[in-house]
């Protein structure tokens, strides 16, 4: 399975200096940032939908093989909370297939208080039963314990959309696999870490190992894998630190053979 690490933003300026050049503007932040790494989550679309130049300047600034992920406007699942949200997401839909073929997966990120109840679950099967799975690829991020349940897992794989796996606590001990892809999310715990983020604050070695042979053993097409800041102190050196934690577990493989 190809794997596509990344970080969760791009426009970050502690970096400049430690991943980006010294004195590297806002405005190229992008194109740097896809010099360095394959894929980036774009955090800003939880907040509005995109304009079409914005996105249209998204996929110009980033090489062939570069791959976004984006997060669902948060109007669709913090405030109408999936419910009537039909022609909001399909106008997301419309300005973000604007990344054509660099349009990775889109994050269904629910917030933490989303408890499956009978009312909730039944919102939930409508949701992802609208949901074009042909033409685009969902990942669904649940915050809350209650939905971790095998018909939640089962529904999920009915309807081709993939269980966002994350280092969150109530995500603890859950790797299932629901669909042809694999969508990671690195967050960390926002307590421990704040600005500045320059430079590796954190050890998180032994649980990388553990994560990249779990990656390794999964089948698939395609992993994408996004580091935020707070995960360990630098989201770049993250990512970088994973992608040679894959590379030698390949090479181990392959030597084995």
């Amino acid at each position: 399975m190809k794997c596509l690490i990344g970080a969760s933003t791009w426009s970050q300026k502690d970096w400049v200096g430690n991943f980006y050049p010294p004195k590297t503007k806002p405005a190229d932040y992008l194109s740097e940032y896809a010099k360095r790494l394959p894929t980036v989550e774009i955090d800003s679309t939880f907040y509005a939908i995109p304009r079409a130049s914005v996105v249209d300047g998204w996929r110009e600034r980033t090489p062939p093989d570069f791959a976004f992920s984006a997060k669902l406007p948060k109007v669709i699942t913090h405030e109408k909370r999936l419910r009537d949200s039909s022609e909001t997401l399909k106008e997301f839909l419309n300005v973000i297939s604007r990344l054509q073929e660099k349009l990775g997966a889109l994050l269904i990120q629910l917030p933490p208080d989303f408890v499956a109840t009978l009312e909730t679950v039944e919102t939930m099967k409508a949701f992802l039963g609208a949901l074009p799975t042909s033409e685009f690829r969902f990942a669904l991020e649940a915050r809350h314990r209650s939905w971790l349940k095998e018909k939640f897992f089962d529904r999920l794989r009915l309807t081709r959309v993939a269980l966002a796996l994350t280092d969150q606590p109530a995500m603890t001990g859950v790797y299932e696999q629901t669909t042809s892809f694999v969508y990671v999310r690195w967050l960390g715990d926002r307590r421990r870490l704040s600005e500045p983020f320059t430079t590796l604050k954190l050890d998180k070695t032994a649980e990388m190992k553990e994560w990249a042979k779990r990656l390794c053993a999964m089948k698939g097409e395609v992993a994408f894998g996004y580091f935020n800041n707070h995960y360990a102190g630098h989201s770049p050196s993250s990512a970088a630190l994973f992608n040679a934690m894959l590379s030698e577990i390949a090479k181990t493989e392959k030597g084995d053979q």
